[in-house]
């Protein structure tokens, strides 16, 4: 199905004021698109460029206003995974701002960033079609990240809504907010000091945890220890 030139694209690039913040808007209204990718990957060419000297801003909001006429091509999902997963792991700190309804492409960008900021009038949702909610890999992220996993079961299977309070409750997101701008600020201030490619490294370790035995972890771990204490110049004890 091709989009319409007059509406506008699910996800867009957004000028800034500096050369340290990068920003994405994300409608969840909209359904997945090319350009969607397309966006999302310019995006992370940029951050890598950066070599991790900035702070990657992702403004999401919106859910799909009952299921589209078609499923998206398993193809396109893929590359949708794959561009999302390249934001997942940038070596840039990635900041999310999330306000009233988040699905579809919101909800799976949402779930692919640091830290996570949202107005008291977010529902997380995930979107139904076919019948049943839509399998993608925000059901693997709700269900990795959550808390308590079991809690997000009537999300998971049947759509319900998470509301704003239990997406904090929950781990979903970091904090809720009155004044976007100013927490913004704030977030952009806590995590501007951290290290982009050190980040990526604890990142990774620390989503690779779950899935891996103590013994094949410890040399990752061991290695980024080592790391810190070559750049610090740390002696080695015995």
């Amino acid at each position: 199905m091709t989009r319409d030139t007059d509406t506008p694209p699910a996800v867009t690039r957004a000028g800034t004021a500096d050369d340290t913040t990068l920003v994405l808007r994300i409608d969840g209204t909209r359904p997945l698109s090319a350009e969607s990718v397309a966006a999302v990957s310019a995006l992370c060419d940029d951050a890598e460029d950066r070599a991790g000297l900035s702070t990657v801003v992702v403004h999401v909001s919106g859910a799909p206003d009952g299921p589209p006429a078609d499923a998206p091509a398993v193809g396109l999902v893929s590359k949708w995974e794959r561009v999302l997963r390249r934001l997942e792991r940038l070596p840039a700190v990635t900041v999310a701002v999330a306000d009233a309804d988040c699905g579809g492409t919101a909800l799976d960008a949402l779930l692919a960033t640091d830290y996570r900021i949202a107005t008291a009038s977010v529902r997380l949702l995930l979107p139904v079609l076919g019948g049943a909610t839509w399998p993608g890999m925000a059901l693997y992220r709700l269900a990795q990240q959550a808390a308590r996993a079991g809690r997000i079961r009537r999300a998971a299977l049947f759509g319900a809504p998470i509301t704003a309070r239990d997406a904090l409750d929950l781990g979903l997101v970091d904090e809720l907010i009155d004044d976007v701008p100013t927490a913004l600020s704030a977030a952009i201030a806590l995590t501007g000091s951290v290290s982009g490619p050190e980040l990526a490294i604890r990142r990774q370790l620390f989503l690779e945890a779950p899935s891996v035995l103590f013994e094949e972890a410890l040399g990752a771990h061991l290695s980024a220890c080592d790391r810190v204490a070559q750049r610090t110049g740390t002696e080695e004890v015995s």
